[in-house]
């Protein structure tokens, strides 16, 4: 039975993904990095930490040390948040039903944990939240469980009762190894993809989740 939701965040709770990808072209390009549509694909998933990992291995700058860089993407997504944030279409009414439900609500996010209270402020949803919980804190990032089993012990509940909301399948596979139940919010052109097959439920936007999806997933016995 499902005792509490988990939720990712960029992407999730707020569409920060265009931030986050103007930031590395900005803050590397500024380096000399080319950064080709396939490759920012690559990077999308990653944590701040191995995106600046990934650029400096694959494109080496000097000048600027790889901490340095790092913050100057995380300051650039966070003005940009602060200035433009908004919460994705449905979130507030989702965040809503499952307070009226009684659910333990948590975040389980691969951002770096300075920037959470700005999203969470910006788009005015701190106060839903029982736990949060960022990958930087953990050993391993996403798509390793660690985030949500740490989520799912601050909440004190077990893994097995608890639904994750992701938009990425480095999401989707940490949220299924945390032996979590997971929706997962994709545009429909992406619903057949492989990589998604594990989500116990598919939705194009938050505001189509209803009660009748929270009755069918508590059917769901893995």
């Amino acid at each position: 039975m499902i005792e509490a939701v988990i939720f990712d965040m960029d992407g999730v709770l707020i569409d920060s993904e265009p931030i986050w990808q103007k930031a590395e072209r900005e803050v590397f390009g500024a380096l000399g990095v080319k950064i080709s549509d396939k490759e920012a694909e690559t990077t999308a998933s990653l944590t701040t930490v191995d995106v600046t990992k990934y650029w400096y291995a694959h494109q080496p700058w000097t000048g600027k040390s790889l901490d340095e860089v790092e913050n100057e993407v995380i300051d650039f997504v966070e003005n940009s948040v602060a200035k433009e944030g908004q919460p994705m279409d449905g979130l507030i009414e989702l965040l809503e039903l499952f307070t009226q439900k009684g659910f333990k609500i948590g975040l389980s996010t691969n951002s770096p944990r300075r920037i959470i209270p700005t999203i969470l402020d910006k788009i005015g949803v701190r106060d839903y939240f029982h736990s949060i919980s960022s990958s930087e804190d953990e050993l391993n990032a996403k798509p390793d469980p660690a985030v949500y089993l740490s989520t799912a012990r601050k909440l004190k509940v077990s893994p097995t009762n608890c639904l994750v909301f992701e938009d990425s399948d480095v999401g989707l596979t940490a949220a299924k190894n945390a032996n979590m139940k997971a929706v997962a919010l994709l545009p429909i052109d992406k619903f057949n993809n492989e990589e998604f097959a594990m989500a116990d439920l598919k939705i194009s936007k938050l505001s189509d989740f209803s009660e009748k999806h929270l009755t069918l997933l508590n059917q769901i016995v893995h």
